[in-house]
């Protein structure tokens, strides 16, 4: 399981890709350029960012609770595990963004 940018919601984001448009994930068939398909990249990314922040947020909340009694341990620690989980994919994000950046930077026109 991955916390804030998890499979699930990749999944609701290529189904809702697919509804948007559906040729666009069969390659294109049937498809125009003129279409919208309903959510940018960015729109995307900045909903991911989003989630994992949100994720970070709440099990810094979940351990200021603990210090003060009023949470489990395991809960503690499944947030905290869940918002290491969507750090570590976060980071792995950026660095296929800045890998493709460079790539892109190093390309002869």
């Amino acid at each position: 399981m991955i916390g804030g940018i998890g499979a699930i919601q990749f999944k609701t984001a290529v189904d809702g890709a697919e509804s948007a448009s559906p040729g666009l994930l069969q390659g294109g068939v049937g498809t125009q350029a003129s279409e919208s398909v309903g959510s940018t990249f960015a729109e995307v990314l900045s909903h991911a960012a989003t989630k994992t922040v949100n994720t970070l947020q709440g099990a810094e909340q979940m351990s200021i609770q603990a210090l003060k009694g009023d949470a489990d341990t395991r809960q503690v620690v499944d947030a905290v595990l869940s918002a290491q989980q969507a750090l570590q994919t976060t980071i792995a994000i950026r660095d296929k963004v800045v890998s493709a950046y460079l790539e892109i930077s190093r390309m002869n026109i």
